[in-house]
């Protein structure tokens, strides 16, 4: 397990799929959801030779089991947000180092160091539960970035309005995040200072709190309001240890370890050709104690650089908080 840990973020294009494969092999053996899984599909470890032969698990497991592999007290349970009267989806970490080193490592290769940054957020509905995982990784990234003024905002508008001013006199780096219903709210009542150096990423996510719009309508208003040419947006969910990062057009980069299929919409066990939309299946090796197969209920496609894009959710899945509706 030990060679799986320390193989994970060192992972290349060239090796990816052998170390899948590996990954599938004992995550069959000792996660015994996955394996009554891959059972009911009568799918033997024998016969997975390839990323396409690998089953991917339902993302609503997260919602009805304990999905583990190995035996294991958790560190942390994270849990889905979720609206009144639905379900929440828990993903138990046996190891929070993996996590912090998936998103710390992902999040310079998107964008260098951290303590380069004044780290904003504007994650309200998040940061008034208990369980966020998203929540988990910004409040580290705000204590890596070492600046006086990092930190949440929650509802108080005008601090931020006068932090965002403050830097932008200055052009200092800044990185805002935030869920979308909640950066509508700021802009609607607040116009800022234009900063050169400013970087808006939204999570996506109206959660019940507002009309949910297409990705373009959401990212020309953020850009008009903060006097930005790009909105950049991160894909991650609480059943994934990784992340995926725009950086504008809605078109999402993986890090290494991480890997987007996208499933036909009438054959869950078949494969779109490039630019043709489908669900979307998620590889991710870090998790490496639950599950590095996912299956989600979003739509996407992939680019022609390997990218991919997300297009919304299928009709009949739940509202996520994370997952922006770009139909």
């Amino acid at each position: 397990m030990n060679d799986f840990s320390s193989n994970i973020f060192q992972v290349k294009p060239a090796n990816f799929e052998t170390l899948a494969l590996s990954v599938f092999q004992f995550q069959y053996a000792h996660n015994p959801i996955y394996q009554s899984y891959c059972k009911l599909l009568n799918r033997k470890p024998s016969e997975v030779n390839s990323l396409l032969d690998i089953p991917f698990l339902p993302i609503s497991s997260f919602k009805t089991h304990a999905v583990k592999t190995t035996d294991f007290n958790e560190e942390v349970v994270f849990s889905s947000s979720g609206t009144s009267g639905q379900e929440t989806s828990k993903h138990f970490v046996k190891d929070l180092n993996l996590y912090k080193k998936s998103f710390k490592k992902a999040f310079h290769l998107n964008y260098g160091n951290v303590e380069d940054y004044t780290v904003l957020a504007l994650l309200p509905s998040y940061l008034e539960r208990s369980g966020s995982s998203l929540i988990y990784m910004v409040e580290s990234l705000i204590k890596e970035s070492n600046h006086p003024q990092s930190g949440f905002y929650l509802y108080n508008h005008d601090a931020l309005k006068n932090t965002l001013n403050t830097l932008a006199k200055k052009q200092e780096k800044t990185l805002l995040i935030g869920v979308s219903f909640a950066l509508l709210d700021f802009v609607e009542a607040n116009m800022v200072a234009k900063n050169s150096n400013l970087i808006v990423m939204e999570t996506g996510g109206m959660k019940g709190k507002r009309k949910e719009l297409i990705r373009e309508e959401l990212h020309q208003i953020l850009q008009q309001s903060f006097q930005t040419n790009t909105i950049h947006s991160e894909y991650g969910m609480t059943e994934l240890l990784s992340q995926a990062y725009s950086k504008g057009e809605g078109e999402f980069t993986t890090p290494p370890w991480m890997k987007v299929l996208i499933r036909k919409q009438d054959d869950p066990f078949s494969y779109c050709k490039e630019g043709r939309t489908g669900g979307i299946n998620v590889i991710d090796l870090a998790n490496i104690y639950s599950c590095s197969f996912i299956q989600t209920d979003d739509l996407g496609r992939r680019t022609q650089n390997q990218n991919f894009e997300v297009l919304g959710r299928f009709d009949q899945s739940e509202i996520r908080g994370c997952n922006l509706l770009s139909l």
